[in-house]
């Protein structure tokens, strides 16, 4: 569990690439303090596995289907990625619950500096943007922000001067790709009604509906 505020920029040593699978080294400082192995760290908002680390460095594998999900698949060496260890229960949840599971990939559409902030758009599916709020949280690439405009076809935040200087994601081109995670309540609200629903259908059919519509 992480609260999406970033604790530092790691930057990307090696890729080595399989199939449909990756391992890949990340230099950093902070989130090897105190590191041991199977460790969970915030990759541009994805958790991952720690496999192996050194003093200046550490490993993750990243299976498949974060690969197919994720913006990872497009890491190379020398970017630069936002980085978090996990949670402690005696920290101060900063930001908000954020699982590093991602829900998905959205795209940079617009930067537009508004005094000593900068609004950005990003471009998402309905599938996504049905579960963010106006108001609400989301996690971009990692980043805990608060959804500032949300509409059927994008969303936008708008992100001030320590945000810029301790994330990367005014790092992000146009049309590049961001890892979103929408807050956790929203999914769990709509499992629970959809259970619901469906416990309740199953109720009304009994021997006097189908009696009344001619089954019985």
């Amino acid at each position: 569990m992480f609260t999406g505020l970033i604790e530092e920029i790691g930057k990307v040593e090696a890729v080595t690439k399989s199939t449909k699978s990756a391992r890949i080294t990340i230099k950093a400082d902070t989130v090897l303090q105190g590191v041991k192995l199977g460790d969970s760290i915030s990759t541009n908002g994805v958790c991952l596995t720690v496999t192996s680390f050194n003093s200046n460095s550490f490993i993750v594998d990243v299976m498949a289907e974060t690969m197919r999900s994720s913006n990872l698949h497009k890491l190379s060496k020398g970017e630069d990625v936002n980085l978090e260890r996990a949670l402690k229960a005696s920290d101060r949840l900063g930001g908000h619950i954020v699982s590093g599971h991602i829900d998905g990939i959205g795209r940079v559409n617009n930067y537009e500096q508004e005094d000593n902030a900068v609004w950005i758009t990003i471009a998402a599916n309905t599938e996504i943007l049905k579960y963010v709020v106006h108001k609400g949280s989301i996690a971009i690439d990692g980043v805990s922000l608060t959804v500032a405009y949300v509409d059927d076809t994008e969303l936008k935040v708008s992100i001030i001067p320590h945000t810029k200087e301790k994330t990367t994601l005014l790092y992000k081109r146009i049309g590049d790709q961001v890892n979103l995670e929408c807050d956790v309540i929203g999914k769990y609200i709509e499992k629970l009604l959809g259970a619901k629903d469906q416990t309740t259908a199953k109720k009304t059919i009994d021997l006097n509906f189908l009696s009344e519509n001619g089954f019985a």
